[in-house]
């Protein structure tokens, strides 16, 4: 299942199904969990432990160094979950030691073409990239998640779980969850009400977040006293209690 001219160093460990296409380089302390297909061209490095049945497509190149100049060759790691599609020519990178020294990626991920996961990422599950999505470093991806094609994300932002950015998107502030965001720089449009829908949301649910939305975008009130606000409505519905938690946990504001 590895094909003759792959380079596996001895000490990686490749589960016995795992397939490995021409002119691969799979470095020491890479694990590459079992149904794992790795085609043609793509560099793995270690630290770096990938799970079961994700497919790489051609000339990806997974757990390099870190793109941060105070890198300096500590130890650091990359944790990519299970069933995640990365398509040609992505890059994810490990993490840093000031950052926590980890980037991990979840599970069921679909990142198209082109797209780049920097250093202490931790991005969640069903999420998709589309092609040329990037991500700096120490950015936080929330479950269930699409970005547009070439949305950037500015370091250390954190995206809100179904959050939505359109094509395009520059986002410098964080974006709480449910929202559909687009422009440069990236403002909320409404929220990202169809792929809710799609996700089993009720039509009440859904009411009760358009109405924690206006609270915060739509009356002209300060963050501090949108928050005061939502505190009559929160208990009425587990998704708005979510979407106030967010914005209270907020390190670098939200979009507004």
């Amino acid at each position: 299942m590895i094909h003759e001219t792959a380079i596996v160093d001895p000490d990686a460990y490749v589960a016995v199904d795992v397939v490995i296409g021409p002119w691969c380089e799979i470095g020491p302390q890479v694990e590459i969990g079992k149904g794992t297909q790795i085609d043609s061209h793509c560099v793995i490095k270690g630290p770096t432990r990938i799970g079961d049945n994700n497919h790489f497509y051609s000339h990806s190149v997974i757990g390099e160094d870190s793109q941060d100049k105070k890198f300096v060759g500590e130890e650091a790691r990359l944790e990519i979950g299970d069933r995640n599609v990365v398509r040609e020519f992505c890059t994810f990178n490990r993490g840093t030691g000031q950052g926590g020294g980890l980037t991990r990626i979840g599970h069921d991920n679909w990142i198209m073409a082109y797209c780049h996961v920097a250093h202490d990422c931790s991005v969640g599950s069903n999420i998709v990239m589309a092609n040329n999505a990037t991500l700096a470093g120490h950015v936080t991806v929330e479950n269930h998640v699409i970005l547009g094609a070439f949305t950037v994300v500015h370091q250390f932002c954190s995206l809100g779980a179904h959050s939505f950015s359109a094509l395009g998107s520059i986002i410098f502030k964080d974006v709480p969850p449910y929202l559909l965001v687009a422009g440069n720089t990236a403002e909320p449009h409404g929220l990202n009400v169809e792929g809710l829908r799609r996700r089993g949301f009720t039509g009440s649910e859904i009411q009760w977040l358009k109405r924690a939305y206006k609270v915060v975008y739509r009356k002209g009130l300060t963050v501090e006293a949108a928050l005061g606000e939502l505190r009559k409505i929160e208990a009425e519905c587990k998704h708005v209690c979510s979407f106030v938690e967010f914005i209270r946990k907020s390190q670098r504001g939200i979009v507004r």
